[in-house]
């Protein structure tokens, strides 16, 4: 069965008599997601559609085993606010519909290629219900093996529910694993090296503390901490925890955001922290300081002076922004991605033409991704524009900072 087709009414009754399909969500390699009205109620669902046959019309008996095992375990954790809640379940010969509850703002991987990236006060509020979730799993004795932000979905509220448990178990402690699971980007080093070594002695939950490190990584910088565009140099840089925290993305992040990413990203899985220890973390600590500013006494006249000092705040900002420090073309010209108004522009534009994991290497910056000219033509280029620089450049100001034809965001010159 083609994905974008609805399963025969003959084979799905039971279904259909309590739910109407809608439109479709999303697609994966054998399954298809579309909105659903329980006929009864009219309330909304999401029910993710499993065709079991592969393309010879052969029953696939692997998927149906992993396809229960998601069930039996989604059953286990229900309830949970930031775990996905499983309604439902119709299993046919050839179809199994789960039924989900409908979270309408979609995949937090397409939110975050909106956004770009996320600052420290809402990656704070993410990470926090996302450790909450994987502590819950791990007490449960569960690995979820396939932490990413597209198995992360957000409510209309921009709470975070996680989803596909298709690759989860049940561990045991001190029963090791070394099977193959999850998405390359995201996988720890110790599950990497399984593949590599016979005599590794294997992972566990600690895999999910490193999948969480790359999403806070990922989260805070726009991109991911290990990508390559050759994955074999990816898989080793993951396996060496080869990252770094380049300028100008990390420069406005504060100490204790990198310190947790960095005790997430740590390749010795003994060393690792652990879901209560990172929420016990000092970058979470910073939310209680705010939340006790707030239960303190009311007192008419602090207010009333904390009114007009915000009042004349305000408007010295509105005034400040009237006469923003002009951009010198020489600036600009030089090194365009280290402007920050500038850098929001290539990075919002890099994201719309190349996808979202479009990421610099530790020497690039995506500003590269414009360059439509070789080295030696840019040199000569930069010699032409200094030998007339009284021609760019008006009182030292920049006339015309971006290009507003084709791709390219270069600095243009303008000639009397």
């Amino acid at each position: 069965m083609a994905q974008t087709e609805l399963p025969d009414v003959n084979t799905a009754r039971e279904f259909y008599s309590k739910y109407e399909p809608k439109e479709i969500l999303g697609r994966g390699v054998s399954s298809c997601v579309r909105r659903c009205i329980h006929k009864k109620t009219q309330r909304e669902y999401a029910v993710k559609i499993i065709d079991l046959t592969d393309d010879n019309n052969r029953i696939s008996e692997e998927l149906r085993n992993v396809t229960h095992n998601e069930i039996n375990i989604l059953r286990e954790v229900s309830g949970h606010a930031h775990i996905i809640e499983l309604v439902d379940v119709f299993e046919t010969s050839t179809f199994i519909f789960l039924i989900f509850e409908l979270l309408k703002k979609g995949e937090l991987f397409d939110y975050l290629t909106e956004v770009v990236k996320f600052g420290e006060k809402q990656t704070r509020s993410m990470m926090r219900s996302l450790l909450e979730a994987v502590l819950y799993l791990h007490s449960q004795n569960i690995i979820h093996r396939d932490l990413k932000p597209e198995n992360i979905l957000l409510d209309e509220n921009l709470q975070i529910h996680l989803s596909d448990f298709g690759f989860s178990t049940k561990f045991d402690e001190g029963h090791y694993y070394s099977e193959l699971y999850g998405t390359p980007g995201y996988m720890s080093p110790e599950m990497l090296k399984c593949t590599v070594d016979e005599n590794h002695p294997g992972y566990s939950k600690e895999i999910d503390m490193w999948a969480c490190g790359v999403i806070m990584y990922t989260l805070l910088a726009g991109a991911p901490p290990f990508w390559h565009r050759r994955q074999m140099i990816m898989l080793r840089r993951i396996m060496e925890g080869q990252y770094s925290f380049p300028s100008p993305d990390w420069d406005d992040i504060s100490n204790s955001a990198k310190d947790l990413v960095s005790r997430f990203l740590t390749v010795d899985p003994k060393l690792r922290v652990t879901a209560e220890g990172a929420l016990a973390h000092p970058f979470f600590q910073q939310v209680e300081d705010t939340y006790r500013y707030f239960v303190k006494p009311f007192h008419a006249r602090r207010k009333f002076r904390v009114a007009v000092y915000t009042v004349i705040a305000s408007l010295r900002m509105f005034l400040q922004m009237q006469k923003h420090r002009p951009l010198r073309f020489v600036i600009a010209a030089g090194d365009p991605y280290g402007v920050k108004c500038l850098r929001k522009i290539i990075d919002a534009s890099a994201f719309r033409v190349y996808g979202h994991w479009v990421k610099k290497a530790a020497d690039q910056n995506r500003a590269t991704l414009f360059e439509n000219s070789s080295r030696a033509d840019q040199k000569r280029l930069l010699d032409l524009e200094e030998a007339a620089g009284s021609t760019v450049v008006n009182n030292g100001l920049m006339i015309s900072p971006i290009s507003s034809t084709g791709n390219s965001l270069f600095a243009q010159t303008v000639t009397s």
